[in-house]
């Protein structure tokens, strides 16, 4: 075939505006193997195209849906929260002993003061007590 015509049908095969028998044409001379070096780019896609044709599907197909991965995660997401709650819930038993502890030493703390100024107003009494009989004394 004519190396011209064959450059100008790789042209217009490139541009899509070749026919079927064009095609054809071209797939044929790539086929016979005489192929011009500034061509031979060409011959690797043409003769991958009919060498594709010819493969076909050799794996038997498993009607089998394959299980989703998906419910792994629905579980692994309720788990997490689970333990998110339990520590939640433990986290605020800790924080409220942590509160009674506080509050049970200020309470400790607020009537070991009291204890004292009662004291102090105890023996502010006594001394009154005592000046108040002494008066008594005085008086009779």
């Amino acid at each position: 075939m004519e190396l011209a015509n064959i450059e100008k049908l790789v042209d217009k095969y490139l541009n899509a505006e070749t026919t079927l028998q064009e095609e054809t044409t071209l797939k044929n001379y790539f086929k016979e193997g005489e192929v011009a070096p500034h061509l031979q780019e060409y011959s690797y896609m043409f003769n991958y195209f009919t060498n594709a044709k010819e493969e076909t599907f050799t794996k038997a197909i498993k009607l089998e849906p394959k299980k989703s991965k998906k419910k792994n995660f629905k579980w692994l997401s309720v788990a997490a929260s689970v333990v998110l709650l339990f520590s939640v819930f433990i986290g605020k038993q800790e924080y409220d002993r942590y509160q009674a502890k506080k509050i049970y030493a200020q309470v400790s703390k607020g009537l070991e003061l009291l204890s004292t100024n009662l004291k102090k107003g105890e023996e502010a009494v006594a001394n009154l007590y005592i000046y108040e009989n002494t008066a008594k004394k005085i008086l009779k």
